[in-house]
């Protein structure tokens, strides 16, 4: 290589590098003002200040004492609110992320993290984990996390499937992962909508339960354990799929061509879905169906920073948080206390913008 080519090269890393900061603190301080409102909105409305004075203290390097005005609302604010808005910080970007990789790899615009079954999967063994607790009493195994755990390995089953459908002759095709995918998770939903055929008229209530899964919700039974489960996936998913971000950025380029640039596209298409399905799978698991952040963020973070995944997965990740928090805020405000689902926020303000988006092309 050329003493010329590799100056321009670093330029071009120097330039991307300083583009990224710039983006990610940028999205860091709306999100940061999103986490404030989420946590000092509710029944009981809390100021700013008294909401970081009880968040620092909780931190090991600053913390300190709790002045007696303060520890009245530590329950409130680090028992509740702080919880729930990590959680949806966590699962937005997880979605939001799975969803930039997706879109990358199977170059199709209208890919999302549950295009791969992993959202149908989750759903069916959900359903079919709330029957078994509500008819055996076991709700207070593993946690109550007992519907959580089963939808995480449903979810990673239907995965498998849709590879093991999709994969022919040692390859993976993207167009046919896509249809797989498609073709199993409406089986699966079928299964589902069965499931809560026979649950209909239950004294236990099962049907209902699973109705309120499938629209997606951050009231975790444990909402510190709920983040303490997902969040090491949303530190494995944005390391794994920012390694790979150049590798998205030559295949976006065609599948030949990446082969032709040494790429192993194979391997890439391998880690890529393993990666985005566990992804998916840890956020569903934890907060049911929340749909049109991995489907929407992502385009409007490839509009707003262009399409080089070095800049796509962080910034996806951030912009994704961002909103499934604010969905959070707008659920309570719209129908307090409790709020409404999250997923019918996030639908409701997902599918107009992505059809903006499509006029807007």
């Amino acid at each position: 290589m050329s003493q010329s080519t590799k100056t321009a090269s670093g330029e071009v890393r120097s330039r991307i590098f300083s583009r990224l900061l710039i983006s990610c603190a940028l999205l860091l301080i709306l999100l940061a003002c999103a986490l404030a409102l989420d946590v000092s909105y509710g029944e009981t409305k809390i100021p700013i200040g008294t909401v970081a004075r009880v968040a620092i203290s909780h931190m090991p390097a600053l913390g300190g004492a709790l002045c007696e005005a303060d520890a009245g609302f530590d329950v409130i604010i680090w028992g509740i609110r702080v919880p729930r808005a990590a959680l949806a910080l966590i699962v937005g970007a997880l979605l939001a992320m799975a969803g930039a990789a997706l879109q990358g790899l199977l170059l199709n615009p209208l890919a999302d993290p549950y295009t791969v079954g992993v959202s149908s999967g989750a759903a069916l063994g959900a359903g079919i984990a709330t029957v078994v607790v509500a008819k055996l009493g076991l709700g207070g195994l593993a946690g109550g996390y007992v519907t959580s755990a089963v939808a995480f390995g449903f979810a990673i089953g239907a995965m498998f499937i849709v590879f093991s459908l999709a994969r022919s002759a040692g390859r993976v095709s993207v167009h046919s992962f896509l249809l797989a995918g498609i073709v199993v998770g409406s089986f699966l939903w079928a299964l589902l909508s069965f499931v809560l055929a026979l649950t209909a008229g239950d004294p236990a209530q099962a049907q209902a339960k699973i109705i309120s899964w499938l629209m997606g919700s951050f009231d975790a039974a444990d909402p510190w354990m709920a983040v303490k489960v997902a969040g090491p996936f949303a530190v494995f998913g944005l390391v794994a799929l920012f390694a790979f971000a150049r590798d998205l950025n030559v295949f976006a380029m065609g599948e030949e061509t990446a082969r032709h640039l040494g790429i192993e596209t194979e391997n890439l298409k391998v880690i890529i879905i393993v990666v985005a399905s566990l992804i998916t799978a840890a956020a569903v698991s934890v907060s049911g169906i929340i749909g049109f952040v991995g489907l929407v963020v992502p385009h409007i973070c490839r509009k707003l920073f262009g399409p080089d995944h070095r800049l796509l997965i962080p910034t996806s990740a951030l912009a994704g948080a961002t909103l499934t928090v604010l969905a959070d805020l707008v659920s309570r405000v719209v129908l307090p206390p409790s709020g409404m689902p999250v997923g019918v926020v996030t639908a409701m303000l997902g599918a107009p913008f992505f059809l903006y988006l499509l006029k807007a092309k």
